[in-house]
């Protein structure tokens, strides 16, 4: 089996890399797409081929590049070696420096999926996040724990990124030591009662975003919506 890094892989990197030098002015649109496409030497018709969903496909892409430098940052750390509220808070913590990494691009890109057409894709992208955060915690829980735990961690991740894109990064950090303190009390609270067969259910259909329908094969390019925004 050749080690060459795959042509379409590498390409939809640069291409994304390319974008987030144009974030800032374009916002996430098409045409965020068409100069992405002139910077690294590809028509729009040949850019269109890897990114059929454009500014969604791009969306996608950075959201899974930003996951893979938070566990890249995480590495060094032993998850075992820490109480679960600092596994929980240092993996949020790495994942929220990774988006400030390319702050202008991250503040457009939360703009665009909160577009309500866009919602959707923006709930997946959140949820696959919290999934990759809780198995770098160790989480192996395969009942309605597993989606509960995805949910609240998602929803941890979207307001703490959102407050250190309008605060700077000891109130991000001082409003994710509250959340996490209302997590773990409510937690305690629900292990003195069984889930509802209603509750279990909702938990359920959340943890389904993250395998939305038409998701596609390749898995930096996980949407089939039809593309908004020019």
């Amino acid at each position: 089996m050749s080690d060459q890094p795959d042509w379409a892989d590498e390409t939809e990197g640069r291409l994304l890399t390319a974008a987030l030098d144009h974030a800032q002015t374009l916002g996430w649109t098409r045409h965020l797409v068409a100069a992405a496409a002139r910077d690294v030497g590809l028509t729009l018709a040949e850019a269109e081929l890897l990114l059929p969903e454009g500014p969604r496909d791009l969306a996608a892409l950075l959201a899974r590049r930003d996951d893979a430098a938070a566990l890249a940052a995480l590495a060094p750390t032993d998850p075992a070696a820490l109480k679960i509220r600092d596994r929980i808070r240092t993996g949020v913590l790495a994942r929220i420096e990774a988006a400030m990494d390319h702050e202008a691009a991250t503040r457009r890109w939360m703009g665009f999926l909160a577009l309500p057409s866009n919602a959707p894709l923006g709930l997946r992208l959140l949820w696959a996040s919290a999934d990759s955060l809780w198995r770098w915690a160790g989480d192996t829980a395969t009942d309605e724990n597993h989606y509960t735990k995805r949910a609240l961690l998602a929803e941890i991740l979207l307001s703490t990124l959102a407050i250190r894109l309008t605060a700077d990064t000891e109130a991000a950090a001082a409003h994710l030591d509250r959340r996490i303190d209302g997590v773990m009390t409510f937690e305690r609270w629900k292990g003195r009662f069984k889930p509802s067969d209603a509750a279990v259910r909702a938990a359920k259909a959340l943890g389904r975003l993250r395998y939305g329908g038409g998701l596609r094969t390749r898995p930096l390019n996980p949407t089939r919506a039809t593309s908004t925004g020019d």
